[in-house]
């Protein structure tokens, strides 16, 4: 055991006094010629793939040489207009958009379920709900509080409206909406219904400022009033149909109008201020946002409620409006020529070119024949028996004698 300690204490202080005895080597590059026709088609071949990535990628797809802002300052005013017929009323923009004064989120209501003449009173739970059915006051708990249900419980167990079996009573507003809500049918006008847009984005670090909007002092109000989005022949006219919006979002607007959905409106912004700030146009896209693939939670929907009087006695309606809400999420990305960025790029690829040595060398020392050869040409230890430096008045002379 102790033969076995002393020869291990002996090799680790062995590397320890070589290791720091070769910290204090130089090392310095030697140029080697290797005449080697297929490591040459392979150095040539990585140099030009490594050149074309930063000249094509890096300068020209990703513009390196500019100075960029990727967070802008944006205002978003939305306003939603159409009419729709349900059953004898006309309804407008004041009856299904939400809310009404606009900015980056806006929905409106494509469906109602109405429960009507909701007062505050006693009646029966919904059977539905756990712990509800009974078949005495024993089984119903006073004052208990179900947050499945809706509403307190008062200790009865009363009879399920006109059913013959019971369920617990509760104090709340009366009739339940599980009971007593009328489906309205979906309004079809909807498809139709245009959403404006306006979009202001801020760029201050280069002190720009577009709109999506061209402007048009004369005809420009004329123009909005009749104009729909088109990507092609009407990319200055921010008004969009539902059923446009539901299209692009690859949606069935029947099914929106069934469960409502979240669609987000994407406005991108990529300006590049070397050109003209009038090139700097915005693109839209449209994605649906929520979960849909049949959760109990898909879709979108809220409820609201009217109140009136009636003798002297406060009622309400109660709805359950289902609808699309869009949601506009503005992206701005914009870059100006800037000779700082471009100094440390081309730094950066004139470097990165020293790769093709490092493949190369990995390739003629691993793979070529007569590797051992190219390794001892490639690598030398020289020792220096005699270092002297010399001044003269205009140069210096070094003078050294060497051992290999």
């Amino acid at each position: 055991f102790h033969v076995l300690f002393h020869k291990i204490t002996m090799g680790l202080l062995e590397f320890i006094k070589d290791y720091f005895l070769g910290f204090w080597d130089y090392e310095t590059p030697k140029v080697m010629v290797v005449k080697n026709k297929k490591l040459g088609v392979i150095y040539r071949g990585v140099q030009f793939l490594v050149i074309t990535y930063f000249i094509w990628y890096v300068f020209i797809s990703q513009k390196a040489y500019q100075d960029s802002e990727t967070r802008p300052e944006s205002s978003v005013y939305t306003k939603m207009k159409g009419t729709a017929l349900q059953g004898d009323h006309i309804l407008d923009m004041v009856e299904y958009v939400r809310p009404s004064e606009g900015g980056d989120v806006i929905s409106t209501i494509l469906r109602r379920e109405v429960t009507h003449n909701q007062r505050q009173g006693t009646c029966a739970e919904h059977f539905t709900v756990p712990s509800a059915n009974c078949s005495k006051d024993a089984d119903c708990t006073s004052r208990e509080v179900n947050f499945d249900g809706n509403g307190q419980r008062t200790g009865r167990c009363v009879p399920y409206y006109n059913q013959t079996f019971k369920t617990c009573e509760i104090q709340t507003w009366c009739p339940i909406e599980d009971y007593a809500a009328i489906w309205e049918p979906a309004l079809a006008e909807a498809i139709n219904f245009t959403v404006y847009i306006k979009n202001a984005i801020h760029f201050p670090k280069f002190k720009v400022l577009r709109g999506n909007i061209k402007p048009n002092k004369r005809n420009g109000q004329k123009y909005l009033n009749k104009c729909h989005y088109n990507e092609k022949e009407h990319p200055y006219c921010p008004i969009f149909r539902l059923g446009y919006i539901a299209e692009q979002a690859r949606e069935k607007f029947s099914e929106l109008c069934r469960t409502g959905g979240v669609i987000g409106v994407f406005i991108n912004w990529k300006c590049d201020l070397d050109l003209d700030p009038s090139e700097c146009t915005p693109t839209y896209s449209f994605r649906r946002l929520d979960l849909r693939k049949n959760l109990p939670s898909s879709g979108y929907n809220f409820r609201f409620a009217k109140y009136y009087s009636k003798d002297g006695e406060e009622f309400r309606t109660l709805i359950k409006a289902f609808g699309i809400r869009l949601d506009v999420i503005v992206h701005g990305h914009a870059g100006r020529f800037s000779i700082i960025p471009t100094i440390i790029n081309t730094v950066t690829a004139m470097t990165s070119v020293g790769i093709c040595s490092i493949i190369c060398d990995w390739i003629m020392l691993t793979f070529i024949d007569k590797n051992d050869i190219y390794s001892d040409r490639k690598f030398d230890d020289v020792i220096p028996t005699e270092f002297t430096i010399s001044y003269g008045s205009n140069h210096s002379d070094l003078s050294e004698g060497v051992a290999l």
